[in-house]
């Protein structure tokens, strides 16, 4: 009896770290998209920042179901593609023509994992 309790007082105290790693990766991808994205994506990410209408072409809204299914069918690499810039220099460009100046940043393997996920929560959650 006292090993069973033992095992099962076990597996939920693995069960916590479980979701205390996952929460702070979720903290991680929030922290960044809430520095680096919501001016011009707006913290609802639909487009809705203060610069969302300065770009050319216009900040989309992420929280579409076309963008959803690109971001569930490519984890990560809609995010990582989008932060090495297809557009060419827009993110850059929109943020200089507005006097926004972001502070250098060293993306991690595990930075883009976790706004990927922080995206995806949000965007779950909108529709």
């Amino acid at each position: 009896m006292e090993m069973k309790v033992l095992l099962i007082a076990s597996l939920g105290v693995l069960s916590l770290i479980q979701v205390s790693l996952s929460f702070a990766d979720n903290i991680n991808g929030k922290n960044i998209y809430l520095q680096r994205c919501t001016q011009c994506h707006g913290t609802d990410l639909k487009g809705t920042g203060p610069l969302a209408g300065k770009s050319n072409p216009p900040t989309p809204d992420l929280t579409t179901p076309a963008f959803k299914e690109r971001l569930n069918d490519y984890p990560g690499v809609i995010v990582s593609s989008i932060i090495l810039r297809p557009n060419g220099d827009l993110i850059p460009k929109t943020l200089r023509e507005n006097g926004v100046k972001l502070p250098p940043f060293s993306w991690r393997i595990q930075d883009l994992r976790d706004l990927n996920q922080y995206m995806s929560g949000v965007i779950s959650k909108s529709r």
